[in-house]
C-alpha cells in the first residue's frame, strides 16, 4: 500500500451511486426510459468509482550505490482527473524528476505515485504539490520537479468554453528550486 498517503479510505456504495445518478439525471430533465438511457445511471457511478479508485502499489526505492548525482526525469506520463468544482474530467501529461539522495525510486513509480493522486475530485495546483511533496517526504531527495500540463473540460465545454486552452502548474523543491542551474536544466528537459 501507498506509504505516507493520506487518502480517506471509505467504501463505495455502488447502489447508492446508481440511485443518485438516476436522481440527477432526471433532474436535469433527462429520461431514463428508453432501452440506449436505462442502464446509464449504473455506467456513471460504476465510471465515477474507477475514476476515483487508485490501484494500490508500495513504493519501491533501492540503495543509490553509485551515488547518481543527476537528474532522473519521467516525461509525459498520462494523467487523468476530476475537476473537484464541477465533476468533469481534466486529462494531460505529469513530467516528474528528482535530484538523488542516498536512494533512488523506481521508475515505474513515479506514473503510479501521479495516478494516485489524480484518482479523486482534485484541482490540478493540490495535485501537482502533493506528487513532489509525497516524493520530498517519502524519498527524501535533494530535489524534485513536478510540471504538469493539462486540458479541463470545466473549461472547455463550459464557462469560458476556451477549446485548446491548457493550464501549466509546477512545484519545484529542495535544489530544483533554490540552484538557477538545475532549475533551468530541469525546465529545458521538461520543455525541449
Amino acid at each position: 500500500m501507498l506509504n505516507g498517503s493520506t487518502v480517506p479510505t471509505r467504501g463505495v456504495d455502488l447502489a447508492a451511486a446508481e440511485l443518485a445518478a438516476s436522481q440527477f439525471l432526471e433532474a436535469l430533465g433527462v429520461r431514463l426510459d428508453n432501452e440506449s438511457l436505462r442502464g446509464t445511471p449504473g455506467r456513471m457511478a460504476r465510471a465515477y468509482a474507477e475514476l476515483f479508485s487508485p490501484r494500490p502499489f508500495e513504493l519501491t526505492t533501492f540503495p543509490n550505490d553509485e551515488e547518481y548525482d543527476e537528474l532522473v526525469l519521467v516525461r509525459d506520463i498520462p494523467l487523468r482527473s476530476v475537476c473537484e468544482h464541477h465533476l468533469l474530467p481534466f486529462t494531460g501529461v505529469a513530467h516528474v524528476g528528482y535530484l538523488p539522495g542516498p536512494r533512488i525510486v523506481g521508475l515505474s513509480k513515479l506514473a503510479r505515485i501521479v495516478e494516485h493522486f489524480s484518482c479523486r475530485p482534485q484541482v490540478q495546483e493540490r495535485l501537482t504539490k502533493q506528487v513532489a511533496d509525497w516524493l520530498q517526504n517519502n524519498l527524501r531527495p535533494r530535489g524534485v520537479g513536478v510540471v504538469v500540463r493539462a486540458d479541463h473540460t470545466c473549461m472547455t465545454l463550459r464557462g469560458a468554453q476556451s477549446p485548446g486552452a491548457q493550464t501549466i502548474t509546477s512545484t519545484l523543491l529542495g535544489v530544483l528550486r533554490d540552484d538557477a542551474r538545475s532549475r533551468a536544466e530541469f525546465l529545458s528537459l521538461v520543455h525541449p
